[in-house]
């Protein structure tokens, strides 16, 4: 009894400490992912805690669950509109790329550190996929608002690219546990089974789910386990018909996430604190599984894996996967570059470990030694790198306190409330001049914690809390007019769009002659949405076009459609 107390003791004391350190992290801009990582060294045997833990097995149980997890919050939080933008180049990344990024990456491996080429391979398959959760971590910790087309891009690859590495580590493995021999034309189709069946599992459990969470009677608190314990039976269904449960959870994610609206928020914020705890989780427990000591022996040959992935072989494939997507060299470097490496080649490198190869400690103390190589010179570096690229963009709004109070059987208002900053836009015009095309009924107002008395004519005051009943559609319309948190000089709107705004209707020539610009004679009659739509297919707020001396930039979107454009010049 005493040793179980002390191990529930020791692994709270854990957790304290990563949960404490996340608060340190962003000041030193230290990936948050590594520190957990580092805590778990810490505790390990060779660290303060001292802990042996070396089963493989239940390690892998816990990876898998926690990355399902992960996968379905991901899914949640991703909005379908950014998923039909970035799904196709996705798509390619996470099946093309991660190929090309393995292929490369395995022949690299094999020339210079003289294995064979199925070893090589499998170094590269183990390797080849980005992390959703250290993606997903980084992006939020960063607090980086990217071009729809990149950020979705990069979310949806991370999310839907494990499949593909799986699929790959687990063909290696067969293929050397067997002596070279068990590759066959029937492997495609294996693989054709699991996407295929694995998205249909995903999108029809997805939507049944959904259903569910939106039709039944429950009291509010079960409604993010439903949601949670769904995702995960999908993901137990999807694998127990030998398809991807990965590829699943994520798409049953994506299907709830978009299509329910009673408690979303109340469910996506439950599933943020379980997400973070499976994050926790997974980084701890990998922390304990390693030997740092047999770890520094391999530090040389991970470093220049690491250096070849980073640098040769994801940016190749993310160059020959974007080449049929209207993508700026901006933002493939960004992409390539965020190509982060996190639970995912650990996972996968523990699958050698299992099946009894024999150099399984080769294969995974160097993916986890590419992984802290790609959170420390990767990570450190995301947010510096999207602002001297040009991807990150104002945020259009930023709630600094929503509560959804969630009313059972009720699927088209809310409670919500606000508490108002110096620069909230509501300060400046009145609780009066609420704007009459929201859907929305002021119910209270807190001041110094007592509710104002009389509501009619009240002047709000920075600190105010408002609550308000709302349908959910005029949400967005509120938190304009609510929340007025300044940006950073970076991205004050002038800054980064410039002074002057258009419409897209303009004409090049009109325009020319007001501002000097030369106008080619066969593009003198187009208007400035001409010029975007040949450049860009589907734009995205913050794309840019030059014409001389003058930008043109993406202010405003409406129905897949640019209704605003700014100008900016250049002297």
């Amino acid at each position: 009894m005493d040793l179980l107390n002390q191990l529930i003791l020791l692994g709270a004391v854990l957790f304290l400490i990563s949960i404490l350190a996340s608060a340190l992290s962003p000041r030193v801009g230290m990936p948050l992912l590594l520190v957990f990582l580092l805590v778990g060294m810490l505790g390990g045997e060779e660290g303060l805690g001292g802990i042996a833990y070396d089963d493989v097995q239940s390690a892998l149980f816990l990876g898998t669950l926690a990355l399902a997890v992960i996968l379905f919050d991901g899914g949640l939080r991703t909005d379908i509109h950014n998923f039909r933008v970035g799904l196709r180049p996705a798509l390619v990344l996470a099946s093309v790329g991660v190929v090309i990024t393995a292929g490369i990456c395995g022949a690299l491996v094999a020339w210079l550190l003289d294995l064979s080429w199925a070893e090589g391979m499998l170094v590269g398959a183990i390797v080849g996929s980005t992390d959703a959760a250290a993606v997903f971590s980084v992006l939020n910790m960063q607090g980086l608002a990217l071009k729809a087309r990149v950020g979705a891009t990069l979310e949806i690859e991370s999310g839907l690219n494990d499949p593909m590495a799986i699929f790959l580590t687990i063909t290696m493995v067969e293929f050397i546990r067997m002596g070279g021999t068990g590759l066959d034309w029937a492997m495609g189709l294996t693989f054709f089974w699991q996407m295929g069946v694995g998205a249909l599992v995903g999108i029809v459990g997805g939507r049944v789910l959904a259903w569910g969470v939106t039709k039944l009677e429950l009291s509010p608190g079960l409604y993010p386990l439903l949601a949670l314990f769904g995702g995960l039976s999908i993901f137990g269904l999807a694998a127990v018909v030998q398809s991807s449960g990965f590829l699943a959870v994520y798409m049953a994610g994506l299907m709830v996430g978009n299509r329910v609206s009673r408690g979303l928020y109340n469910i996506q914020r439950f599933h943020d604190g379980i997400a973070w705890l499976a994050q926790i989780s997974l980084f701890l427990m990998l922390g304990l599984l390693v030997t740092p000591s047999e770890l520094i022996s391999y530090a040389p040959s991970g470093f220049l894996i690491g250096l070849l992935l980073i640098l040769v072989a994801r940016p190749i494939a993310v160059t020959v996967s974007l080449i049929p997507f209207q993508f700026s060299w901006r933002e493939s470097l960004f992409i390539s570059w965020v190509g982060l490496r996190g639970a995912v080649p650990i996972v996968l490198a523990m699958f050698p470990w299992v099946a009894g190869l024999e150099h399984w400690p080769f294969f995974f103390n160097i993916a986890f030694f590419i992984v802290i190589v790609s959170l420390v010179l990767q990570g450190w570096t995301v947010a510096p790198l999207a602002r001297w690229l040009k991807v990150e963009v104002p945020t259009s709004s930023s709630r600094v306190q929503r509560v959804e109070l969630g009313v059972p059987g009720q699927a088209d208002y809310e409670f919500v409330g606000y508490k108002l900053l110096e620069d909230s836009p509501a300060i400046r015009s009145g609780l009066d001049r609420l704007p009459t095309n929201l859907d929305a009924q002021v119910i209270c107002v807190l001041r110094d914690s007592e509710p104002v008395r009389e509501l009619e004519g009240c002047q709000l005051a920075v600190g105010d809390h408002v609550y308000l009943l709302a349908a959910v559609v005029a949400l967005p319309g509120l938190d304009k007019w609510l929340v007025g948190e300044p940006e950073p000089d970076r991205l004050t709107a002038q800054a980064f769009f410039g002074e002057f705004v258009v419409s897209p209707r303009a004409k090049l020539r009109d325009l020319s002659e007001v501002y000097g610009f030369e106008v080619p004679e066969h593009m003198a009659n187009w208007s400035i949405g001409r010029y975007i739509y040949s450049r860009y297919k589907k734009p995205v707020v913050g794309d840019r076009v030059d014409l001389g001396h003058v930008e043109f930039i993406v202010l405003n979107m409406q129905d897949a459609k640019v209704t605003k454009v700014s100008l900016k010049l250049h002297h």
